[in-house]
């Protein structure tokens, strides 16, 4: 103890010394921790990178230059075909006053009822185009606008349906718009069209659903998707015999046997008729032979009937029996068929201005 106070400053400076020693040793070892933890980051972050430089569409400059291209290509392809469907957009959906909508609507269902009358096809009582509800009441003005759009569809189609031949109208629904309960459509910002959808359900022959099909197809204000279709056949068995009809043979059927076989259907042997000729023909007298000793012949039996075969003369002989177009009728094919189709008329919004 003495020692210590006789040395005061060296015990100062030893403690001092010791002292700084821990401090640098723990500094040392958080940088050294430090150090290791930033190697492995940048290690990882190296890793990273190099596998990103392996993909395809690294950012290096002849990829930048191609995607630039590509992107380009996309924007000319877009603005062609938002040039391709301007027909079919309409210019301006006007809203006009409930009243004149009304009689608009009137107008174009006597059109479609006229069309039905002249072509034969019947539809139901209450058939008023979609728009029932509305016979004996208004309409909110603000939706005038796109149901003028959407009457006008209706009116293509349902005339479309009546020249195709159609046989019978059973049913059409049109759902109600957001704008008829006083609502406003919602469009997305990446809508590109509106569907106004309908169902209808119709019945005809085969050829007048292929007619009806190919006009929705060949719309020239309105474009029309096929959402569902849905077809029965009206007969659910399959066909019968009766179901078959022969045509009438027009020539005249032989009269008796001697037109198709001559000598009665028997011939002798030695007697063939030839080729040449249906019966025999009489030959020229011969002169008379010498007379000969008689010789022995056995008692007289009956000559041997051989039945003749057809020659190919006799045959042809034989009035062919023609046909004035076919013999069978179509069996399959004249059914009626029952139809129901889900559409969308679709409203094409204002073309987008693409950045």
């Amino acid at each position: 103890m003495s020692w210590i106070k006789d040395n005061t400053f060296a015990v100062a400076l030893g403690s001092a010394t010791l002292v700084g020693v821990i401090l640098i040793s723990l500094t040392g070892f958080k940088g050294a921790a430090r150090y290791q933890q930033a190697k492995d980051d940048f290690e990882a972050a190296k890793d990273e990178a190099s596998g990103f430089e392996a993909l395809p569409l690294y950012p290096r400059p002849e990829n930048r230059d191609g995607k630039g291209k590509a992107l380009e290509d996309y924007r000319a392809a877009t603005e062609s075909l938002q040039a391709a469907f301007e027909r079919f957009r309409p210019t301006d959906l006007k809203n006009v006053s409930p009243q004149d909508f009304t009689n608009q609507l009137k107008a174009v269902n006597a059109d479609v009822r006229k069309a039905f009358d002249d072509s034969g096809t019947k539809v139901p009582d209450l058939f008023f185009c979609g728009f029932e509800n509305y016979k004996t009441s208004l309409i909110l003005g603000k939706a005038t606008g796109i149901l003028t759009y959407e009457l006008g569809g209706i009116k293509t189609l349902m005339l479309a349906l009546a020249q195709s031949g159609a046989s019978s109208l059973q049913n059409f629904y049109r759902p109600s718009l957001p704008e008829e309960d006083g609502r406003e459509y919602a469009v997305q910002e990446s809508d590109v069209a509106r569907p106004l959808p309908f169902e209808m359900t119709f019945s005809g022959p085969e050829k007048a659903v292929r007619a009806f099909l190919s006009a929705i197809l060949k719309q020239e204000k309105h474009y029309v998707i096929i959402r569902s279709v849905a077809v029965n056949n009206s007969k659910k068995d399959p066909p019968r015999l009766g179901d078959a009809k022969f045509e009438k043979p027009t020539t005249k059927s032989p009269s008796s046997i001697d037109d198709i076989f001559p000598n009665g259907g028997f011939v002798l042997p030695g007697e063939e008729p030839k080729p040449a000729d249906k019966k025999a023909a009489p030959t020229a007298p011969t002169a008379p032979r010498a007379p000969t000793a008689p010789t022995a012949t056995p008692a007289a039996a009956a000559p041997t009937v051989i039945p003749a075969t057809p020659t190919a003369a006799v045959l042809t002989a034989t009035p062919a029996v023609t046909d004035s177009s076919r013999i069978l009728t179509q069996v399959l094919g004249n059914e009626e068929v029952q139809v129901f189709l889900r559409l969308d008329l679709m409203q094409f919004l204002p073309a987008k201005k693409l950045p």
